[in-house]
C-alpha cells in the first residue's frame, strides 16, 4: 500500500476490525507486551499523532535524517524495535476491557482525522522522528500498526 489516502483508509476502516480477530490470550510472536497492552499502546500512539499528548524530539539532529528515511520507506519495523519511553516491562491495561481499550483507541484514531481535517497544515512533533505532518503522521501510524498486527500474527490484508 503506497498512498496516504489508502494507508488513512486502512488507518480509519480497516484496524480495529483486524484487531478484533486477535484471540485475547494470544501470545505475542515477539516482545512483552499482551493483546491488551498493545492496544492500548496504539492509543498512545494516536494521541502523541492527534496532539494531545506532547513530546520533545528525543533524536538528535545528525540522526534525523536517517530516520526520515525510514519513516517514507516502505520497510517495516523490526521486531523488538526499541522504544525508550517504554518501560522493560508493560504496564498494566488501564482500561478494564479489551473491547474498552478497542473503543478508546477508535476514538483516538477519530479525533486524529479530525484534528488534521480542521487544520490540515499542523505540524506535531514525534519524539523519535521530528515534526511530522499528516502524511507522515499517517505513514508512521499505517507502519506501526502494521508492526503490532504482525507482532500478533495478524496479516493486514
Amino acid at each position: 500500500m503506497s498512498g496516504t489516502i489508502e494507508k488513512a483508509a486502512f488507518l480509519r476502516n480497516k484496524f480495529i476490525p483486524l484487531l478484533r480477530t486477535i484471540d485475547p490470550e494470544q501470545k505475542p510472536l515477539w516482545g512483552k507486551m499482551n493483546v491488551h497492552q498493545m492496544i492500548e499502546h496504539m492509543s498512545y500512539s494516536m494521541r502523541q499523532a492527534n496532539g494531545k499528548d506532547k513530546y520533545t524530539l528525543l533524536t538528535s539532529q545528525e540522526l534525523l535524517p536517517r530516520m526520515e528515511s525510514f519513516l517514507m520507506s516502505e520497510k517495516p519495523f523490526r521486531e523488538n524495535t526499541p522504544n525508550k519511553l517504554l518501560p522493560d516491562d508493560p504496564e498494566a491495561p488501564i482500561q478494564p476491557t479489551i473491547e474498552a481499550a478497542i473503543e478508546e483507541l477508535q476514538e483516538e484514531i477519530e479525533d486524529f482525522f479530525d484534528v488534521y481535517n480542521s487544520e490540515p497544515s499542523l505540524i506535531i512533533t514525534n519524539p523519535f522522528f521530528g515534526h511530522l505532518n499528516y502524511e507522515r503522521q499517517v505513514q508512521l501510524l499505517y507502519k506501526h500498526a502494521l508492526h503490532h498486527l504482525k507482532q500478533f500474527g495478524v496479516s493486514q490484508e
